[in-house]
């Protein structure tokens, strides 16, 4: 898939080519998008793919590399925005349309954040009880403030340092698979050739993948953090500086396809961790990770087990912030606050008391006759539905000079972006008509 900013920029306006990166460069160039991409595989993300493995086998182990070009491009759309603009989402929602629309696509965020770090919270504090016993909604409440103060009083620098490396605990679920017997010409078979049956599961499962692989909230999440990396390095938007367009544009491709790269492939280790377990072994219904984690410990031993909640544990940390960043980021610019992960506590209280509220608010959903651990597969369905009106919005703006300047979308990313638009809305309406 070609990204080219040449579609767009005329020749002149390039004036240096990038070296060809070294590979502590190519580090360097991973960031927004390999942490974007990674926070994508929360517990809600993992309830998820451990329900499509336990319920359908391999056989919808193909939904990854369908969904694989999808996530590319709109998630290559946002940062694109942030980059180019100066400034996240919703700052450009209000600068340029109506402010209804602003308004009802910050609540829609604010509400599914919050249920989602209820559940992710809960999830995490469950898969801690299932490790070392003790209170699990103790844990719960503990691991939210640690993750509160970890977000407002670390530096931005040491803070994305912290998210990038943090990535790395997603490879405990290739250590899981690698545990599990996968049977690999079956597991490769069903990633490799599609298989869908027309019913009301199987077309829950896709609105569920797909509702986890993009979801509103990673949007909103990269395009800020674009927006945090313009500030760290003291540099201008593109659409002031339209000479620096190539070589950031490409940093962007690059940093994104690997992100997404990486968060798909964990999600297909953990749709076959939990096929060649317990699907295998016929257990089918996993509401929560936690529950899958749980299932494994009978069917696949007690290292197998261990390394699953673990994983729980630790994408969560990196998801919780995510989460609760990204409807700072919403909301702060609905009410033009001073927002920003590089600002201190004192410079944009505001910003922060909105990711202590969001993420305080999904504690205390634990502790109400709501359920949100086993919310967490639903969630993923409610954001799939829900992503779609946000996803048409984006390529709206994006398509715009107003918003945009020379640097609207190159036709690749244009027609990848609205083939994503409507695969998304297109399984919405297969889920509500089946």
């Amino acid at each position: 898939m070609s990204m080219d900013p040449s579609a767009t920029e005329t020749t002149s306006d390039i004036v240096r080519i990038e070296p060809q990166p070294s590979s502590a460069g190519f580090l360097q160039t991973l960031g927004p998008g390999l942490v974007t991409g990674a926070a994508d595989d929360d517990p809600s993300g993992i309830a998820t793919y451990s329900q499509v493995g336990a319920q359908f086998g391999y056989g919808l182990a193909w939904t990854m590399l369908f969904s694989f070009p999808l996530m590319v491009a709109i998630q290559a759309v946002a940062a694109r925005i942030g980059c180019v603009t100066g400034h996240g989402i919703a700052h450009n929602l209000r600068r340029h349309y109506s402010p209804w629309l602003l308004r009802g696509v910050v609540f829609l965020l604010l509400v599914a954040n919050v249920i989602n770090l209820g559940a992710d919270l809960g999830a995490m504090g469950a898969a801690v009880g299932l490790l070392i016993g003790g209170p699990e909604r103790v844990y719960t409440v503990l691991l939210g403030i640690v993750c509160i103060l970890l977000e407002t009083f670390i530096s931005y620098a040491r803070y994305a340092a912290v998210l990038k490396w943090a990535t790395l605990c997603l490879f405990t679920y290739v250590g899981v698979a690698f545990t599990a017997h996968v049977p690999w010409g079956t597991a490769l078979f069903g990633t490799f050739v599609p298989q869908f049956v027309f019913d009301g599961p199987h077309a829950m499962a896709l609105v569920a993948v797909l509702g986890t692989t993009i979801s509103p909230y990673l949007f909103f999440w990269q395009a800020g953090q674009e927006v945090e990396e313009l500030h760290r390095r003291h540099v201008k938007p593109l659409c002031v500086t339209p000479r620096e367009a190539g070589p950031e544009l490409s940093r962007i491709r690059i940093d994104t396809m690997f992100g997404m790269g990486v968060s798909n492939l964990i999600a297909l280790f953990i749709i076959f961790a939990t096929a060649a377990t317990l699907n295998a072994t016929g257990v089918t219904d996993i509401q929560t990770s936690s529950q899958a984690a749980e299932a494994l410990r009978p069917v696949a031993g007690e290292f197998t087990f261990a390394l699953f909640a673990i994983g729980i544990i630790s994408t969560g940390m990196l998801a919780v912030p995510v989460l609760a960043g990204s409807a700072a980021y919403g909301v702060s610019e609905l009410f033009s606050w001073r927002q920003g992960l590089d600002h201190r506590l004192r410079e944009a209280k505001a910003f922060y008391a909105t990711i202590a509220v969001a993420t305080l608010g999904g504690v205390l959903l634990n502790f109400t006759s709501i359920d949100p651990i086993k919310a967490l597969y639903w969630t993923a369905v409610v954001n799939g539905i829900l992503a779609a009106p946000l996803m048409a919005v984006m390529m709206v703006m994006s398509m715009n000079p107003r918003v945009m300047g020379r640097l609207t979308l190159p036709l690749p990313m244009l027609v990848i972006g609205w083939i994503a638009t409507f695969a998304m809305a297109l399984a919405s309406i297969v889920f509500l008509v089946v």
